[in-house]
């Protein structure tokens, strides 16, 4: 059993940027598949940021450019950098892992991952 805890939500103006936070309970390495996801009242559940075991990266096109997503696999920590962010942006923050069975799609860290935090809530205020 995996653990997830995220960190790093706050409130910001738009065009601001945060960092969140996910640290794993234990070693990651037997993961295929990591990312983040978010849900918000308006839009419902997004997936949009992953990264895979062979190191590759996908975006959902509406952080495309302005999300990266990042790891620290020393310190079993996942990262989501946002910048020029917008207020549609606000929403609970999740991180999502998994044994996902072919490549890292975005799609999949919303309901298709074996483990999930439990969120951080990130706003973004005009």
């Amino acid at each position: 059993q995996v653990h997830l805890v995220e960190s790093g939500g706050d409130s910001v103006q738009a065009g601001g940027s945060l960092k969140l936070s996910c640290a794993a309970s234990q070693d990651t390495h037997l993961i295929t598949c990591m990312g983040w996801f978010r849900r918000n009242p308006g839009q419902g559940r997004e997936g949009l940021a992953a990264i895979a075991t062979d190191g590759s990266t996908m975006y959902a096109e509406s952080v495309k450019g302005r999300f990266t997503i990042s790891q620290d696999n020393a310190k079993n920590t996942l990262y989501l950098e946002m910048n020029s962010l917008k207020p549609e942006d606000t929403g609970n923050y999740y991180c999502a892992a998994g044994y996902y069975g072919s490549g890292c799609p975005v799609e999949a860290l919303v309901y298709d991952m074996d483990y999930r935090g439990e969120g951080t809530q990130v706003t973004v205020s005009v």
